[in-house]
């Protein structure tokens, strides 16, 4: 689990929707029908397929009886051209591979119940198939793992993809939600505000690694570099998010990578 744990919500009154059923634990099924309360459900939708997220989707299912599966694909779904060709790069972490919707969502598809909308925004990044719900109604997003309410969330080529998450936030500030739902973490109450610090973030983390190159060419060097305030334990995490950021640098022109891109190549400024 993530932090403290995945964040499942069950969202109506008379009918409902449940997003992101979390993992297939037959006592965390048995929550979200205690919280069901026998009301009918009209979906059971997927933010992303990682295995805190979805395998209890099928369980789930099982229990209410034909309720449908949704989500914006399969978990290679989205990727970009550059991710497509760097499928080599490993990845892979938590990814729930079987993992397929009985229908898919694309970009502004809807959910509908009594009184509740659901539309579905694709915001790539965290992984290819991500989608975000927006609740109108509420003026909320359920963000998944593309915004969570504690630190920002891990991008690990190839199902990562920094180049699509600058661009997921940028689409999710400019829906003016008043409140995040994230699938980790607490309510965040200024999303513009959080989706900002997030970019600015990852820009200041990226002019750092382009800055430190001339002396630490590696990957290793880097994390060794970069995030040397970091436990030891959590360098290998480091050490995909700073590939991720490798290769946004790659695809904006400013480094290149020697013999080519991967976890072992040595990299200097364009």
């Amino acid at each position: 689990m993530t932090h403290t744990g995945t964040n499942a919500f069950v969202l109506g009154h008379d009918d409902v929707a449940v997003i992101d059923p979390g993992p297939a634990l037959p006592g965390h099924v048995d929550a979200l029908l205690d919280a069901i309360a026998g009301r009918p459900v009209r979906a059971i939708l997927i933010t992303h397929s990682h295995v805190d997220h979805s395998p209890a989707a099928r369980p789930l299912q099982a229990r209410l009886g034909g309720v449908p599966v949704l989500a914006f694909g399969p978990s290679d779904a989205g990727r970009s051209d550059t991710m497509t060709r760097l499928t080599h790069l490993g990845g892979g972490e938590g990814v729930d591979t079987s993992f397929a919707p009985d229908a898919t969502l694309g970009q502004g598809d809807t959910v509908t119940g009594d009184g509740w909308t659901l539309q579905a925004h694709h915001t790539p990044g965290h992984m290819a198939n991500h989608l975000s719900f927006e609740w109108p109604e509420a003026r909320a997003v359920f963000t998944g793992d593309t915004v969570m309410g504690w630190a920002s969330t891990m991008i690990s080529p190839p199902d990562g993809d920094l180049g699509q998450f600058m661009a997921s936030l940028t689409r999710l500030a400019a829906l003016k939600a008043r409140v995040f739902h994230c699938g980790h973490g607490d309510p965040i109450t200024d999303p513009a505000g959080r989706c900002t610090d997030l970019v600015n973030h990852r820009r200041g983390r990226g002019d750092a690694i382009f800055g430190a190159l001339p002396t630490a060419p590696t990957i290793p060097d880097l994390v060794a570099r970069i995030y040397a305030d970091v436990p030891v334990a959590l360098h290998g995490a480091a050490a995909r998010n700073v590939l991720a950021h490798l290769i946004h640098l790659s695809e904006q022109g400013r480094v290149r990578a020697h013999p080519d891109i991967g976890p072992d190549a040595r990299w200097e400024q364009s």
